[in-house]
């Protein structure tokens, strides 16, 4: 990790309309090398919609997206993707009916990856994913018969089999059991230790804690505060966003 590096990416002034309703305004800040940086805020903040941006889903109404000193800001996703770019979705979005490497192999097929071409290639990347996330026995299996925390990780690796350089997590541990959530503290730190940079949405401020160098929060679309942890979370405007009255202590 190295926070004091160029940043991966910038958001300078991003700001989302639709139909006059201001989803995203005026949100800036910086995502730092090899950094764990976390975007929470109660339902309906808008931090789904901004992932949206980044990843070229959603263009901005205004402001500028530029990732490693390039504007990409409304740059198709295919093109962001080929630039090291991976992302996972809130809501799971897995080929139900195929195999588990058969769904990683959809991952590992992004331009740019830098794998030898064919399908064996593809397939040993997949696996070799599967792997790092402990999936590597569930290879075969149908993806619909595992269950819920495993397509989460299943979906992990697909994100990582195209072997990004910055990877979006919209709420990895929704859905999980305690032990799987330590589990997945232990897969963030050794995607961090083997040099990635990662950017994740969560509600669990348990494992935010756990993972995070710095947290931007965002209530009713606008960035309320930005920091280190242990700030961010005794913050009053934070704790008021989650809580509803600042007197309750810490978030």
């Amino acid at each position: 990790m190295s926070l004091d590096s160029a940043p991966v990416l910038e958001a300078k002034n991003i700001s989302v309309e639709f139909g006059g309703l201001k989803a995203v305004e005026d949100v800036s800040f910086e995502i730092p090398d090899r950094s764990v940086v976390s975007l929470i805020g109660p339902n309906g903040a808008g931090k789904t919609t901004f992932f949206n941006v980044l990843t070229g889903l959603y263009k901005p109404t205004s402001g500028f997206v530029i990732y490693n000193g390039e504007d990409i800001t409304g740059v198709v996703p295919h093109v962001i993707a080929a630039k090291g770019v991976a992302r996972t979705f809130q809501n799971i979005r897995l080929f139900p009916a195929l195999s588990v490497v058969e769904n990683v192999m959809v991952g590992a097929q992004r331009e740019n990856n830098p794998i030898a071409p064919g399908q064996p290639a593809l397939r040993a990347r997949a696996l070799s994913a599967l792997k790092f996330v402990g999936m590597a026995e569930n290879a075969e299996v149908i993806v619909q018969n595992l269950p819920y925390g495993h397509q989460r990780l299943v979906e992990i690796a697909r994100a990582l089999a195209g072997h990004p350089k910055f990877l979006l997590l919209d709420e990895p541990a929704a859905g999980l059991n305690q032990t799987e959530k330590l589990e997945l503290v232990a897969l963030l730190k050794r995607l961090r230790g083997h040099g990635l940079t990662i950017f994740l949405i969560e509600h669990d401020i348990g494992l935010i804690e756990q993972v995070s160098d710095r947290i931007t929060v965002l209530n009713f679309g606008k960035q309320i505060a930005e920091g280190e942890p242990d700030y961010v979370l005794h913050h009053p405007d934070v704790i008021t966003a989650y809580l509803g009255d600042s007197s309750h202590g810490a978030a």
